[in-house]
């Protein structure tokens, strides 16, 4: 695909990536406020970084050398003056916003009478996208009212409105030509007391809605260069859950759990605290992993988001996000991949990516397919729904079917309907082997990749190219190990099982053989950041609740995953804090609030460390004494403070743990070594027979957990899955430097310190 986007990237004078440390945001250099430069004047682009800018506008500021006036400067954008675009806010900073670019390549000057011009090229996008995350996938079917194939709708806006009627949980809709007169009314961080008023801004960007809340007096004006004095500069972007592939424009969640847990009528949601403590909120549907399970795509819809939110409301001092099950995914992922986007993490019901929960997922999918059809088991071989836990790893059977009833079979399946597909557009291996596949693999195929034409089946033959690649295999795995070894399953079972088990073929279909790995997409896996090995996850401060799973597929253990990467990685968790309880999935409902609290008081430590301490160092040192791990009775009295026992949270495994995996959980494909049979097996031996069988379905070897995984590698940074005529790269390539000057509105100038 090419689009003017792309052509505008080859006209582009200044490189565009990342900043040496990996953050979004460029290193801050100067005042905010001006006299820092020493006598020349210096344009900064605030609203994103000036090679990323979309929807024609970008926030800039002048800054001003000492003693030099606004009236003596001159602003141009491709020669024409938009000096009258920028005012002095209040405190006393220069800005403007800057409308009217052309798609592609825009210079912006500023010139002061008597001195030197600054300039910074910018690089305008559509509105509708994309900018890094590649070729979008089509179709894609847009909301009623838009205005082009684009899905692009000019932004509407909405009042809503606290009520002091206890009874009148969350927010009603108000008219500003006929107000209630039931308003509560808030006061926020920052001491401001106003009714609680809100507006909603609901918009399109990258084909998708997006929304923005504020708490809002509507009697007065807005604007980037001068907000209305409630906000206090904070953001709170919220996620919803699930994994799904969608084909269509989906909405922006607001809800603490959406798309997990039901929401409850008499609690207040966390969004609406916030809002009344001075936060903006912002959504966007692509950040919905149940409508848009591909991460690339909901950081570079939030990445716009935020451009949006500061071009039209003012810079941002720092971001939190917060969300759970799939909430909590797309905020470890983006936070690893395309760190700075947030530089706070409330997770819940969490899971650290998709891509390794996907592999439990296949793995307990095959071992259903077995356990559940006793004319597969051997004669003699007899299995009891126990001996299927012990072998998952888990306390019950009905956690692998949770799991692959509500969400492996509906990701993968690329039969599957989704929304925007009609009938005759769908895949049928049979029927329509050109179709649209409405599964994981090839709503990913920009991260992970075609398979090569040397694995090709009899639909990829026929079509000409090859469907998006699987991440993971199940080669050498020896399922049931660890019980075997604990005489939890006798030989007998352990033998007719890694017969049996087979594997997946690119339909997921159940085969003989077992399923093993494409190439290039379990490598992609691993530098795309989809397989989260949290290389830079240390960036961010992490507070994660936990509380026991009941068979929902929603395990504390996957949260540990999170903890034990990052001790691997970094050798301490120590920006990671465990708040738990005995609340199912989420440990206790207090935590949303006072989580937001405890995170809010974390990143205002680190903001007020303006020293050139790398941020990871940072982010430690500045939490909070009362930040910490702690356990409570799940209705908001503190009971420990350090994790809950495993009374209350058990820890369960994974098949491929069971195995004998590591606990990190993020082995894609192992290396094998010999089949051997002074291994431990356990106490009791298996009979020639039986060996002989092993050595059959085991004849590459078995799995050396003692030795590094498979192609595995540090997640790359901010890279684009486009190069500049628009063509995809597969797996990516990092972008280069962050143009100097640009995107520093994201962030306080401390969380920009390297490292």
């Amino acid at each position: 695909m090419k689009t003017k986007m792309a052509a505008a990237l080859v006209a582009a004078s200044v490189a565009i990536g990342l900043s040496a440390c990996g953050s979004s945001a460029p290193s801050h250099s100067g005042t905010p406020g001006g006299g820092s430069n020493g006598g020349a004047v210096q344009l900064k682009v605030l609203s994103n970084r000036s090679d990323l800018i979309s929807g024609d506008d970008a926030l800039a500021e002048v800054v001003l050398p000492a003693g030099a006036n606004a009236s003596a400067v001159s602003v141009k954008l491709n020669g024409q003056d938009v000096t009258s675009s920028f005012a002095m806010s209040a405190d006393g900073r220069f800005l403007g916003l800057v409308t009217g670019m052309v798609i592609g390549s825009n210079q912006l000057t500023a010139s002061l009478s008597g001195g030197t011009d600054s300039s910074a090229t910018i690089i305008n996008h559509p509105n509708g996208g994309p900018i890094f995350s590649g070729p979008q996938v089509q179709p894609w079917v847009c909301q009623d009212g838009a205005v082009d194939a684009q899905c692009n709708q000019p932004a509407e806006y909405t009042y809503l409105y606290k009520s002091t009627n206890p009874l009148m949980i969350g927010l009603q809709p108000y008219d500003p030509a006929s107000p209630p007169s039931d308003v509560a009314t808030t006061t926020t961080d920052d001491g401001q007391t106003l009714p609680f008023i809100v507006r909603q801004e609901r918009g399109y960007q990258a084909r998708d809605e997006y929304k923005i809340l504020t708490l809002f007096q509507p009697d007065q004006s807005w604007n980037a260069v001068a907000p209305q004095p409630q906000w206090n500069h904070k953001l709170l972007i919220t996620h919803g859950g699930s994994c799904g592939v969608d084909h269509s424009v989906g909405g922006a969640p607001l809800d603490d759990y959406s798309g997990t847990i039901p929401a409850n009528p008499l609690l207040e949601q966390s969004y609406i605290v916030a809002l009344g403590r001075g936060f903006a909120v912002m959504s966007t549907a692509l950040d919905n992993l149940g409508h848009n399970c591909n991460l690339v795509t909901a950081a570079e819809s939030l990445m716009m988001a935020k451009e949006r939110l500061i071009e039209q409301y003012g810079t941002l001092r720092y971001t939190i996000g917060t969300g759970c099950s799939g909430g909590s995914i797309t905020q470890q992922h983006v936070a690893n991949a395309y760190p700075g986007i947030y530089q706070g993490l409330l997770t819940m019901c969490a899971y650290p990516d998709a891509l390794t929960t996907g592999a439990q997922f296949a793995d307990l999918h095959m071992m259903r397919l077995y356990f559940e059809d006793p004319s597969r088991w051997a004669p003699g071989v007899i299995w009891t729904e126990q001996q299927y836990a012990d072998v998952e790893g888990h306390i019950s059977h009905a956690n692998a079917v949770a799991a692959d009833e509500g969400f492996f079979k509906g990701a993968t399946d690329p039969t599957n309907a989704c929304s925007g597909v009609s009938d005759a557009e769908r895949y049928d291996p049979v029927t329509n082997p050109g179709g649209v596949r409405c599964g994981i693999l090839d709503y990913l195929i920009n991260v992970l990749g075609p398979r090569p034409p040397e694995v090709w089946g009899p639909q990829e033959q026929t079509v000409g190219h090859g469907f998006g690649g699987f991440f993971a295999d199940n080669t050498g795995i020896q399922y049931g190990l660890n019980a075997l070894r604990a005489a939890k399953i006798t030989p007998a079972q352990f033998v007719d099982l890694n017969v049996k088990i087979g594997g997946l073929d690119i339909d997921f279909q159940p085969t003989v053989e077992r399923l093993i790995a494409d190439e290039p997409a379990l490598t992609n896996a691993y530098r795309s950041g989809g397989v989260n090995r949290t290389d830079n996850l240390d960036r961010v401060a992490i507070i994660n609740f936990t509380g026991p799973d009941p068979g929902i597929a929603h395990d504390v253990v996957h949260a540990w995953w999170t903890r034990w990467r990052l001790d691997r990685q970094h050798g301490n968790h120590d920006n990671h804090v465990m708040w738990g309880g005995p609340t199912p999935l989420i440990g206790d409902v207090n935590y949303v609030y006072d989580g937001l609290t405890a995170m809010d008081h974390w990143l205002s430590a680190v903001e007020a460390d303006t020293s050139s301490t790398p941020l990871p160092q940072k982010i430690v040192a500045n939490k909070p004494a009362d930040v910490h791990d702690q356990c409570s009775n799940g209705a908001g009295v503190k009971l420990l403070d350090e994790v809950c026992p495993e009374l209350i949270q058990f820890r369960f495994e994974t098949p491929r743990v069971v195995a004998g995996d590591v606990k990190e959980a993020d082995t894609m494909k192992c290396v094998l070594k010999p089949l051997n049979r002074d291994d431990d097996y356990g106490l009791i031996p298996f009979t020639d027979a039986e060996w002989a069988q092993l050595q059959a379905v085991f004849a590459g070897g078995v799995c050396d957990y003692t030795q590094p995984a498979v192609d595995t590698q540090a997640a790359i940074p901010w890279q684009t899955y486009q190069d500049a005529s628009g063509t995809v790269i597969y797996g990516g390539t990092p972008l280069p430097a962050v143009p100097q000057n640009s995107g520093a509105g994201w962030v306080s100038p401390a969380f920009l310190s390297g490292g």
